[in-house]
């Protein structure tokens, strides 16, 4: 049986999109013949949020228990999901001459909106991320921009797009609805981060252009809640369900008639490409989806005709959307039927895990080959 350790530093918690597309991938691969050991802080299934030092104690503690794992049972590939603490790992692979694939799902500016601090010191934090993904064998990325990025700043050739996807089996038409919600509504689910568009999305609810019919249901949690809770206590329209269970998403998001993601270019993370996981849940829903004009999410609504592309930061473009499909049936329900098909042939997390099995199964091949020669 192959063997893969997978390394994650980043707090992967139930319902935000780290954790579907770990623990995703990892079960298609065990699907597939790997012995997949996961490596993450134990406070990942935390509902408290740790302070720095906890955070450094964790990386520290997570990659010693890797080390010895990695001594013990000498595993065929090392999985790493980019971080800028992962370097000792990533440094002891390179020492054991073990295979590495790095995974990146964002530029630099992603760490330094998330952690405003961390730009004190941001050559530093660039040079732990740069040197890892030039050491790596293969750098797998989630965008084609966000690869022409990496090989840009590293030199780093050996690149592999593999983008989100969606749980085609959870992720359904048919998925029941288990909170007693207002119809019709269009949804946002997803981490409240200030890059998801929430002002645009509030602003889009007052707009003159906005159906008056249609209420704004937001599922999730992050920086921006207390905006979003603001928003619902003033306007009847705008409804906040805070986070909810994983597997409960899929019922609102079905019974929507549409789902949003209405992203902006904060910090300029957009120019590297969006493929943002709400997108092709929405998608598998059988939901059409309104996204901004960015690459790869703009792109690839634009490939199948599943939904709107709106201009970013603007609230009428957006509620001039919601509107042309409230008053359209049957459009709603193509573009519902286009998404759910693209999904299943294409865009399902199982696709996902098939993509990267044969990513690594390559790798191996190579391995095996230079090994020979």
């Amino acid at each position: 049986m192959k063997r893969l350790v997978y390394l994650c530093l980043q707090a992967t918690k139930e319902g935000q999109a780290s954790y579907a597309h770990v623990h995703e991938i990892i079960k298609g691969l065990r699907k597939r013949g790997w012995e997949v050991q996961l490596f993450e802080p134990k406070y990942a299934n935390s509902d408290t949020v740790p302070g720095p030092f906890t955070r450094l104690i964790a990386f520290i503690t997570v990659q010693a228990a890797l080390l010895l794992e990695v001594i013990k049972i000498k595993p065929d590939v090392l999985y790493i999901r980019n971080h800028f603490a992962t370097f000792p790992a990533a440094l002891l692979a390179k020492i054991m001459r073990k295979p590495v694939v790095q995974e990146v799902n964002g530029p630099y500016e992603d760490l330094f909106i998330a952690w405003p601090g961390t730009k004190m010191v941001a050559p530093l934090f660039k040079w732990l991320i740069r040197i890892q993904l030039k050491w790596a064998d293969i750098v797998v990325v989630v965008t084609p921009q966000l690869g022409e990025w990496v090989q840009k700043g590293t030199g780093q050739k050996s690149i592999r797009v593999i983008p989100n996807g969606a749980n085609a089996e959870l992720f359904q038409p048919q998925a029941q609805l288990k909170y007693e919600l207002p119809k019709p509504y269009v949804v946002f689910f997803g981490a409240l981060a200030k890059w998801q568009g929430i002002d645009t999305l509030i602003k889009a609810v007052h707009s003159p252009q906005w159906p008056s019919e249609v209420r704004l249901v937001i599922v999730g949690d992050g920086a921006e809640r207390v905006v979003v809770q603001q928003a619902a206590s003033a306007d009847s329209r705008i409804i906040y369900l805070g986070p909810v269970p994983y597997q409960d998403v899929a019922g609102i998001v079905a019974n929507s008639l549409a789902g949003l993601s209405p992203q902006n270019n904060e910090g300029g993370r957009s120019a590297t490409g969006l493929f943002p996981l709400k997108l092709f849940e929405t998608m598998a829903c059988g939901v059409p989806v309104i996204v901004t004009d960015f690459p790869g999410q703009a792109d690839l609504v634009r490939a199948h005709n599943c939904g709107v592309v709106v201009p970013p930061d603007n609230p009428d473009a957006l509620a001039e959307a919601v509107m042309l499909l409230y008053n359209s049936p049957s459009l709603r329900s193509d573009m519902g039927l286009r998404g759910r098909k693209a999904v299943e042939e294409e865009h399902s997390w199982d696709c996902r895990a098939a993509e990267t099995d044969a990513v690594l199964q390559q790798l191996l091949s190579l391995k095996k080959e230079a090994k020979n020669k």
